[in-house]
């Protein structure tokens, strides 16, 4: 679009605006976003379309080290070594300046954290993979520039932050954590201020009733496009905008938000993608399509859970019935859903409300326990507290610590079969991808409960690790590789493939999947349990993965794994 074609947008934005802000002048505000829009306008801008070969790693930008080499220059290094085959996109987790939550609580968020390089260094990277940002959006840290002016009593920062009344009553506000919503702060002129802090006292929540933070929040969207970003990853994003009297969360203005960043980025930066992260149950998850016009993807929060779940319990009666819901629900054109099964925070316990009793969601808590992980809890609002997140690497959680390096090899992969088989597109976590376990001393020296499953590695010892055919990371690493690179020559998972759950016994979790362009058509089955099994099905094809021939009959080992090719007759 060129710049004079932007015009074309001010009337479907200045819709959006009146609906945030009714009582605005919405026309100038309008002519400020169209002026954004101008200054960052790419001459051209094409990025890949999301194909069966479309797979995310999550990472930190500092995961893997050497000594006196910039962090995102040994990642590239890693990457462009060991993932060009099977990568095609790399999440990495927020990379800017950041006073705590290991990055989540950033201070500058137009600069490159400076420990890990810069913007030519991601320049760099983005020669060899597409790459999706974090958009840390709802907060800010409060050792940011931007706090510190407000503070101040600096004018143009006035309206940024949240003041708000410390007696009234938020009981029915929607709480992540179980720590005080609101944090006092003193500024210049002497003033106490309560001030709206969702996640912790040191990340401030930011103003969108202001539409000064609007206006930022669209410069820092654009920036990050034009800076690399293939995909903007929008965090936390269902708390933005308060209401009193209400959850404060999910808000219709948070719709109206998101679908005015789609708006002007589609416009500016054709292809670039959205993916929200709603950390909720499905119903409310997937309302961030909106029409087709909100994120191109949401995070597939109930699949970690449900996925560890049938491992542990041997059972895969509730994931088949939460992916048999999949099966029949209608979409809006050109969305999908983001596949994962772990990542840098925990596995989320809330989304699994109305598709696990009680005892079952008690059972994942307690097993987590066992293991070494910890459990992260919200507060309800009325004195008690539930379990909103596991606290542990995924591979200690599906496995006993004793199990044997097969055992370990054959559960990861199996689960991950699960991941790559779905509708949607899958990401994997650095962890998960390279074989590791709790680290339980990372824990314990930080004293934070996510650290178990945020390890940085370095880059020489795990390379020799990943070509010792005797080591765990080798295992898995090489297990997983196998299934991405099969994964990306069958048109069946493409993302937008047909998707049937499979009515088999409780020990299997089975999916058909069929590409109706090319014909394809797959059916991938994964033994949950720890017992051989009869497999029986009315098809006969080759297995992808062993290359056997499939009758119709065959006995599937413990965490054995079959993708069978046929012609779905």
């Amino acid at each position: 679009m060129k710049n004079n074609e932007l015009t074309l947008l001010h009337d479907p934005v200045l819709s959006l605006l009146e609906a945030l802000y009714p009582e605005q002048d919405n026309q100038t505000l309008t002519e400020s976003i169209l002026s954004l829009a101008r200054k960052w306008m790419a001459d051209s801008c094409s990025h890949p379309v999301l194909s069966e070969s479309t797979v995310y790693l999550i990472t930190y930008g500092d995961a893997f080290t050497e000594t006196n080499v910039p962090a995102l220059n040994v990642l590239h290094r890693f990457a462009h070594h060991f993932l060009r085959e099977t990568v095609s996109d790399i999440h990495l987790l927020p990379m800017f300046p950041y006073s705590s939550d290991d990055g989540f609580s950033v201070t500058d968020y137009y600069q490159i954290d400076p420990a890990l390089g810069n913007w030519q260094d991601i320049q760099a990277l983005s020669g060899d993979f597409s790459l999706m940002f974090d958009c840390v959006i709802n907060h800010i840290s409060q050792h940011s520039s931007w706090f510190t002016q407000y503070l101040q009593g600096n004018p143009s920062r006035q309206h940024f932050f949240i003041e708000a009344d410390e007696h009234a009553d938020y009981r029915q506000v929607t709480r992540p954590r179980a720590l005080p919503l609101l944090t006092p702060f003193v500024r210049q002129d002497g003033r106490q201020v309560h001030l709206w802090t969702t996640f912790s006292d040191d990340q401030i929540d930011l103003n969108f009733r202001s539409p000064e933070v609007l206006l930022e929040s669209i410069n820092i969207l654009l920036h990050y496009a034009a800076h690399g970003a293939t995909s903007i990853r929008l965090d936390a994003i269902g708390f933005i905008w308060k209401e009193a009297g209400s959850t404060c969360i999910h808000l219709p203005q948070v719709h109206q938000i998101i679908r005015l960043w789609r708006l002007i980025l589609n416009s500016v930066f054709p292809g670039c993608r959205l993916i929200t992260k709603t950390n909720v149950p499905h119903h409310e998850n997937i309302r961030y399509f909106g029409r087709g016009d909100e994120a191109h993807m949401v995070y597939q929060f109930p699949l970690p859970p449900l996925t560890l779940h049938a491992f542990l319990r041997g059972n895969a009666r509730w994931l088949r019935a939460w992916s048999h819901s999949l099966d029949c629900e209608a979409l809006p054109d050109g969305v999908t859903f983001f596949n994962f099964l772990a990542s840098h925070d925990g596995i989320g316990v809330r989304p699994t409300e109305n598709l696990l009793e009680e005892e079952e969601r008690d059972f994942l808590v307690s097993e987590t326990l066992r293991k070494e992980g910890r459990v992260a809890w919200k507060d309800n609002g009325d004195g008690t507290r539930s379990p909103y997140e596991l606290n542990i690497n995924y591979l200690s959680a599906l496995c006993e610590p004793d199990d044997s390096n097969d055992i370990k090899v054959a559960k990861t992969t199996a689960a991950h079969a699960i991941l790559l088989a779905l509708k949607g597109v899958p990401a994997l976590y650095y962890h998960s991808l390279l074989g590791s376990e709790n680290d339980l001393a990372g824990m314990t020296s930080s004293g934070i409960n996510r650290r178990i499953n945020r390890e940085k590695l370095v880059l020489s010892l795990l390379a020799t690790e990943l070509v010792d055919p005797e080591s765990l990371r080798c295992g898995v690493f090489g297990n997983l590789n196998q299934l991405l690179q099969l994964r990306r020559k069958h048109p069946a998972f493409s993302p937008h493939a047909a998707q049937k759950t499979l009515d088999l016994v409780d020990a299997f979790f089975g999916l058909e999947r069929h590409d109706p362009q090319s014909g394809e058509t797959l059916t991938c089955v994964v033994n949950v349990s720890p017992e051989r099994q009869m497999l029986q099905l009315n098809c006969s094809g080759t297995c992808l993965i062993s290359g056997c021939v499939f009758t119709g009959n065959l006995v599937l080992e413990p965490w054995q794994v079959v993708w069978v090719q046929h012609s779905g007759e």
